[in-house]
């Protein structure tokens, strides 16, 4: 089991990620992970930044600790060569510590390029040509490909690590966990699935499973609901949901009837630790052996301490 720590960059400056990630090793995770998007969810989010900037600065101030996007949308805001490339260098520079996560991504962050939002069936095979892409230039050598929505011409990644990044795939149902077998090397879900994981076993799949676990640590279960309510409310509207809506105003309007109370059942708030295993342990039992936390708390480096002294302990226990 690793265990790691969600840079939620929707909500923190950029170089606060960093201290962040830093303080994460010291604290004893196992690793980090990044989201990657244009926009932030909410209104009261305040910063997005460039997760691949982000990822190289951590890359250069950190030893041991693992890194990831969570996730990545190769197909529509980005080319799929250019995030070959990208996670190719980071490979490099973080001396083999790197995961690629990917997913088929969301309008709020990817329609900013004008190319429309395509409907889910379209989106799917949009990844699946942007893995054979990836996947082709990560072989070494010029390549050319021609797809139903995805073109290539004469390109070359030239710096390619020794031993290549894992690609996790984000998947939502069967049809994605499929797709994680054939062209990844794990899963990533957010929600403690065991059927995704069976899914993604039926269909070939071998290796690491990631997930995340929501938890808003602070000084009383109250004051922890309420700063995960402020950060991600937006959460449990599900990524049936998450997938469509076009800004933040969007998910202001959607989350109104999401109240403290519903987060407060859906987070481990508050200092308890048995809470906080209470609500971890489902995606252990789903099959998931990377579960990275996704603190809400108003505090992170009490997070940290905590952590380090207790919840840590526990969960390796």
């Amino acid at each position: 089991m690793q265990i790691g720590y969600k840079l939620f960059a929707e909500d923190v400056a950029p170089k606060e990620l960093i201290r962040r990630a830093v303080e994460a090793e010291r604290a004893g995770f196992d690793f980090v992970e990044i989201s990657d998007h244009f926009h932030p969810w909410l209104p009261e989010h305040e910063h997005s930044s460039f997760a691949w900037a982000i990822l190289s600065a951590i890359a250069a101030k950190t030893e041991s600790l693992r890194l990831a996007t969570g996730v990545t949308c190769p197909s529509i805001r980005y080319h799929p060569a250019i995030i070959a490339q990208a996670a190719a260098t980071l490979q490099i520079i973080s001396d083999g510590r790197f995961t690629l996560g990917i997913g088929a991504g969301e309008r709020l962050s990817e329609r900013i390029v004008g190319e429309g939002w395509p409907e889910v069936g379209d989106r799917h095979r949009r990844l699946r040509e942007a893995l054979e892409i990836i996947r082709m230039l990560w072989s070494g050598g010029v390549h050319s490909y021609r797809g139903e929505f995805l073109r290539l011409t004469d390109a070359r990644v030239y710096d390619l690590p020794e031993v290549l990044p894992e690609i996790v795939v984000a998947a939502g149902g069967p049809q994605a966990a499929e797709l994680a077998a054939e062209l990844g090397d794990g899963i990533f879900s957010t929600d403690p699935d065991a059927s995704l994981v069976e899914a993604w076993t039926a269909a070939g799949g071998d290796g690491p499973r990631y997930a995340e676990a929501p938890t808003a640590f602070a000084p009383d279960v109250r004051s922890g609901a309420e700063s995960a309510h402020r950060a991600f409310r937006f959460g449990p509207l599900g990524w049936k949901v998450l997938a469509e809506l076009p800004d933040p105003a969007a998910f202001d309007e959607a989350t109104a009837a999401i109240d403290v109370d519903a987060m407060e059942e859906a987070f481990a708030c508050g200092p308890d630790v048995e809470r906080h295993l209470e609500v971890i342990e489902p995606y252990r039992e789903a099959g998931f052996d990377h579960i990275a936390l996704m603190d809400g708390g108003p505090d992170p480096d009490a997070f940290f301490a905590f952590f380090a002294d207790e919840l840590g302990p526990r969960l390796r226990a």
